[in-house]
């Protein structure tokens, strides 16, 4: 049974972890997840992670450095084949979840399997997300939509003074 946790982690006792050697579950140095968070391997989780409580967090999962959630998070993988009608629910399968470094993923916000989030990004609370999200932009709503680009390292976050143009070298 495969469960690796890096040093200076916190992880609360009412945190699940379901995994095997089929199934490990990584998670890197300086994680701390609040309780109640239930977690079904494989899942890699990178240094530095933040997990507020009660996240569900399912197979084929892979979450960046730096990345913060918030609680009541969902990351459903699982999803089944279109069956027949005498079962609709076919073959079950879990996509895969990727959440690039130093996202922030709000409270309450559902990522579906085959979605890629990319690194620097803010997912809104309460977003269902449903498709791939560039890196460094603001997603938001059901079904998640692009709100605005945020701001890269080169970029400042300060807002400009009044009268002072946005890209002023003075």
């Amino acid at each position: 049974m495969v469960l690796t946790i890096g040093d200076r982690s916190k992880i609360h006792q009412r945190v699940s972890f379901s995994h095997s050697d089929e199934r490990p579950i990584s998670i890197g140095h300086g994680a701390n997840f609040y309780r109640g968070t239930e977690m079904l391997g494989p899942v890699t989780i990178g240094n530095n992670v933040f997990i507020n409580r009660d996240a569900y967090i399912r197979p084929n999962t892979s979450i960046g450095d730096g990345v913060r959630i918030g609680p009541f998070v969902r990351l459903i993988s699982d999803t089944h084949e279109v069956g027949p009608p005498s079962r609709r629910a076919g073959k079950s399968r879990f996509d895969p979840i990727v959440i690039g470094e130093g996202t922030w993923i709000g409270a309450s916000v559902t990522v579906l399997g085959g979605v890629t989030i990319g690194k620097g990004c803010i997912i809104a609370a309460g977003a269902m997300v449903t498709k791939d999200v560039p890196d460094n932009t603001l997603y938001g709503g059901v079904p998640a939509r692009f709100i605005r680009d945020l701001p890269t390292a080169d970029q400042s976050l300060a807002e400009p003074a009044v009268g002072e143009p946005a890209n002023s070298t003075t």
